[in-house]
């Protein structure tokens, strides 16, 4: 899936457009909402609704650091693993290497990462956190662990590990494990 694609499916549903026919009222849950009761049943869909607004919160909170979500990751892994390679922050993350070059190049034109060279490949070059990323990597993980907190509210502390656990195991499983395009 493109990065394009990958954006329009994440995008909100739009509301209904001014001229549309009103929804069956039989479809009705009662309060003039469409029924989505089966849309509630299904993994993909509740994970989407919970990453959005999760995501939501995330882009208000995080905008006084300039951090995107991906952005986020990248310096955390890099902030958590000093001298990583760009070829594993794409693994890890499953990030196309195009794209995090771009991402790479605009976090040290800010002199928050810096490159250096690999210790033991003489090709790859490791990334750090410059004295000024490491300050504002530690203001955005206490601002994401903050977040997730209030995100999470609902839940007991059993819950959230529960719940990440069980996603974990959804993506992880993945292309190689036989859920690709063509399982959907």
């Amino acid at each position: 899936m493109t990065d394009t694609s990958i954006a329009n499916a994440m995008r909100r549903p739009r509301g209904v457009r001014k001229g549309a026919a009103p929804a069956d009222e039989t479809a009705s849950a009662g309060d003039g909402l469409p029924d989505t009761r089966f849309l509630e049943t299904l993994v993909g869909y509740n994970a989407r609704r919970a990453a959005l607004t999760v995501i939501a919160v995330f882009l208000r909170r995080m905008a006084p650091y300039g951090l995107r979500p991906v952005d986020f990751s990248v310096l955390s892994v890099i902030a958590h693993n000093p001298g990583v390679t760009s070829r594993q922050i794409c693994a890890a993350l499953d990030i196309l290497p195009p794209n995090l070059v771009g991402m790479v190049k605009a976090l040290q034109a800010r002199e928050l990462v810096v490159r250096k060279p690999h210790p033991s490949d003489r090709r790859a070059q490791g990334l750090h956190l410059t004295t000024a990323g490491q300050k504002l990597h530690r203001q955005a993980q206490a601002t994401a662990t903050e977040l997730e907190g209030e995100a999470t509210a609902a839940l007991t502390p059993d819950e959230v590990q529960t719940l990440i656990g069980l996603l974990r195991k959804v993506y992880r499983r993945g292309p190689a494990q036989g859920l690709g395009d063509d399982a959907i």
